[in-house]
């Protein structure tokens, strides 16, 4: 049995007088392989809202400041993410994929088109993607706003989809001070500063750290202590080696599925793919969830491949009913789906 895992982490670098410079770190997560995960103690579906985007009917995504900016229709998208309105020079809104996976925000070709950027004189970027790199675009924006974020000649390299439908990637810069609420059951997303507000009697809390611009979480896989990265925007969960290696004396290896990743310019390398055991949050467990384990450049450009990491997509956070990601308490305050709780 074999899946094709698409999944495109990128890590831009500008060309400065022949010499490769460091300028900002991007990291975005899209993986197609069926979503495959539980929340304990009872089996939760799949929600049957992660629907088409060639569906008629459309949600409403309020992005909201003191006061609402503006209300702009979204729904997920076709790997059951969902879509922000991002205002960009004053246009749009345009439909950017939340991804607390990726530090810096970025673009498809076509929105450059329509913001009337000219991509022939644009300086270039090399992006390193999860199993090879190419040399894209790099443009400047002069403003980006979302809620109470406002951001000013924001650099925003071109990646050749965005996948799912999105116009591009909403990444984490910015973030800093700003609370951010993803309600999966109304796909609604709202993004304003911190009050450090406690989290509600029924949330749980799950406290997170800062690392490279990732949100870095302690986990339990199988009762092995992992690194885990919560990344919105993924469909699905991607493993390191070293935690293979620390689970694989009880799986058989006949077991696993051959996984292909396609990486962001589209080489590909092959995976391992087994069903997980059970992953626990502090008090959340997670049941059922499948994983694809390789050595990933990615993990090695994150210095994350001696130790036990994981990236945690969509098919784990979709499930929940609300994540608020509180980046001044430094904490996610999480609200289970009703099925979950009873």
């Amino acid at each position: 049995m074999s899946a094709r895992v698409r999944a495109t982490w990128m890590a831009p670098h500008v060309a400065v007088n022949g010499a490769i410079a460091a300028l900002l770190v991007f990291t975005l997560a899209t993986t197609c392989t069926p979503v495959r995960a539980s929340i304990a103690p009872s089996d939760v579906n799949p929600p049957a809202r992660s629907a088409s985007p060639d569906d008629d009917e459309l949600k409403e995504v309020v992005i909201v400041a003191p006061e609402p900016r503006y209300v702009a229709p979204t729904r997920r998208d076709r790997i059951g993410r969902i879509w922000a309105p991002v205002m960009i020079n004053g246009r749009g809104p345009f439909r950017l994929v939340l991804d607390t996976g990726a530090s810096n925000s970025a673009i498809i070709g076509p929105v450059a088109d329509a913001l009337g950027i000219d991509l022939h004189n644009a300086p270039h970027v090399l992006l390193r993607g999860v199993t090879g790199k190419a040399v894209v675009p790099l443009v400047q924006a002069q403003t980006l706003t979302v809620g109470d974020l406002e951001l000013t000649k924001v650099k925003l390299p071109i990646v050749i989809d965005a996948l799912g439908g999105a116009q591009g990637v909403l990444g984490t810069e910015g973030f800093e001070d700003k609370r951010v609420l993803i309600d999966f059951g109304n796909d609604l997303i709202v993004i304003r500063h911190s009050r450090m507000d406690r989290a509600a009697p029924d949330m749980e809390v799950v406290p997170f750290r800062r690392e490279k611009g990732l949100l870095v979480v302690d986990a339990l896989v199988g009762g092995v202590r992992t690194r885990a990265i919560i990344d919105t925007g993924g469909q699905a969960s991607i493993g390191n080696n070293a935690l293979r290696d620390k689970l694989i004396g009880r799986r058989r290896r006949e077991e696993a599925t051959r996984d292909v990743i396609i990486g962001a310019t589209d080489d590909e390398q092959a995976g391992e793919g087994y069903t997980a055991p059970e992953i626990a949050l502090n008090d959340i467990r997670v049941q059922g969830a499948h994983i694809t384990f390789g050595d990933m450049s990615i993990f090695e450009h994150w210095g994350m491949v001696s130790q036990p990491a994981i990236l945690l997509g969509m098919d784990t956070l979709g499930l929940l009913d609300t994540l608020i990601i509180d980046y001044r308490r430094h904490e996610l305050q999480i609200r289970l789906a009703q099925k979950s709780r009873s």
